[in-house]
């Protein structure tokens, strides 16, 4: 099955046989349905901050950075944004294969509402500079052609990161530059510094470099900072071989294994080689102008300080568990670290899990202490249910608190069904992570990930169907065995680019005068 060819190939790749032979047996078997034990809800799982409590979250985490704390600011921006112009490709085709125009645009109503607002757009004046007619009597596929092609501005290839989102009075931004006005507002440390760290496909790393060599000094002379910006990719080492049908390994024309990327939860591997106090992840869509930016500002802050706050106790716990041995421990002390992890840090033991004996109790105590802490941003769900917070029973038959999305829920059994529609709220990707213990060490992330996690799905290349494989996000999954805390944030925070008519919504509309 597995040929010496094969093999060449596979390491090549920074991966391994064995890892590989893994994937195989995962599609053979499928991955197990996470048990959801209830919904968490605000009072049961989720945090809600009044006005004092995030006043002073938000000075507790001023207070740190004044003291020199060190954060970062990572973004997955490699997603390219072709699917939010799904209604305008499928529009281009049934022009170029012969239906008018007007026929097409009266039965595709997101590319009617498209052009009937395109000066609204902020590539608008890009676009019709691209244009080499008289833009007005342009044909509505040769706008699109020339909005989504190499031959115009290329949108339908770009990643998100780079394309026009917001107008300002003198000029526009993209999502990469919103980025950079939100780590100078909420991540810059006691030196003035802005550290961010974005994860781009390497064939479109040169132009991320190359806008930020053009608008990087404007940001940091006009928020009086130091940009540090990273990037790095995806690692081939983290992609997933495909399988047929069969679930014998699926080959290229040329012979070759084909390999597909994990999806976000590969990122893991990203953050790992970063070096910060904490992190705030983020993803690249979910940007507004300056005069909304406000309310998020507040909130990134708020979640950083509950961070600190219950790391600063944690830290406490870690050094005394991993310090003294367990007879030399007050038998109080580990009373209140256990009351603290369960009650808390909402991991409840199993039934068998309630130690009676003391160096017990200490060796499941300092383990569960021993892990990176994130604390995730929680909105109201306005839409369908599915996904989200839930109270979740692991493979250590621990209860604890788990970000789970749909595919990993048992759709077809009745009772998981019913305790997922009870979920009221979702994570939009806003989280705050500290992933270092109280010695300052970085933990390997890597060691706190869920291997049975995962999700298989159906897929064409070459004519032929196959299977393919994608780990859950970066926050499912990949940090299903951190310590978690929900916190529930404004919908305000949330304002997602999924397609290009998304950018017409108020606030994306409402950009000011560029000046912060």
């Amino acid at each position: 099955m597995i040929s010496e060819k094969d093999k060449s190939q596979i390491s090549s790749r920074g991966s391994n046989l064995e890892k590989v032979k893994k994937q195989i047996e995962d599609f053979k078997k499928g991955f197990p349905y996470l048990k959801i034990e209830k919904a968490a809800l605000v009072g049961d799982g989720i945090i809600q901050l009044n006005t004092t409590q995030k006043e002073e979250a938000i000075s507790f985490y001023e207070k740190k950075l004044s003291e020199g704390l060190k954060p970062l600011k990572f973004v997955p921006a490699s997603g390219a944004a072709s699917r939010m112009f799904k209604s305008l490709f499928a529009a281009k085709e049934k022009i170029d294969n012969g239906v008018p125009p007007e026929k097409v645009l009266e039965e595709n109503k997101e590319a009617r509402h498209f052009f009937a607002e395109i000066e609204k757009f902020a590539f608008y004046e890009d676009l019709k500079t691209a244009v080499p007619e008289e833009f007005e009597e342009t044909a509505a596929g040769t706008i699109i052609n020339f909005l989504l092609s190499a031959e115009g501005l290329n949108y339908g290839q770009l990643p998100k990161g780079l394309l026009k989102f917001h107008k300002y009075a003198n000029g526009e931004r993209t999502p990469f530059e919103e980025h950079l006005v939100e780590g100078a507002l909420y991540a810059k440390d006691a030196d003035n510094k802005v550290k961010l760290h974005f994860t781009v496909s390497p064939e479109h790393q040169e132009a991320f470099e190359s806008l930020l060599q053009k608008v990087g000094k404007w940001y940091e002379q006009h928020y009086n900072v130091t940009l540090e910006v990273g990037f790095s990719h995806q690692k081939p080492s983290t992609d997933t071989i495909a399988v047929d049908t069969n679930n014998n390994p699926f080959r290229n024309i040329d012979g070759t294994l084909l390999f597909r990327p994990g999806g976000h939860g590969a990122l893991i591997e990203n953050l790992n080689d970063l070096d910060a106090d904490i992190v705030f992840v983020k993803n690249i869509d979910n940007v507004v102008p300056d005069k909304l930016k406000a309310p998020t500002i507040e909130y990134k802050k708020a979640l950083a300080g509950v961070l600190l706050k219950y790391q600063e106790r944690i830290f406490r716990y870690q050094k005394e568990l991993n310090e003294k041995h367990f007879t030399a421990l007050e038998s109080a002390f580990l009373a209140e670290a256990a009351n603290f992890m369960e009650f808390t840090l909402n991991t409840k033991p199993s039934e068998n899990q309630y130690y009676t004996e003391k160096d017990e109790l200490h060796k499941y105590l300092k383990h569960k202490f021993n892990r990176p802490l994130r604390v995730c941003g929680m909105v109201k769900n306005e839409g369908e249910p599915g996904g989200g917070p839930f109270w979740v029973r692991n493979a250590d038959n621990t209860v604890s608190l788990q970000i789970v999305e749909s595919s990993q829920i048992d759709m077809g059994n009745p009772v998981q069904l019913d305790k997922a529609r009870q979920a009221t709220h979702f994570n939009p990707v806003d989280l705050v992570c500290g992933t270092k213990n109280y010695k300052g060490e970085k933990y390997d992330l890597l060691k706190f990930t869920d291997p049975e996690s995962g999700f298989i799905s159906l897929k064409y290349r070459d004519g032929k169907e196959l299977k393919a494989m994608e780990l859950p996000g970066l926050w499912n999954g990949a940090m299903s065995n951190w310590n978690t805390l929900f916190v529930e944030v404004p919908i305000e925070t949330f304002n997602p680019v999924k397609t290009v008519n998304d950018l017409l919504r108020g606030q994306h509309q409402q950009g000011g005068s560029n000046t912060g």
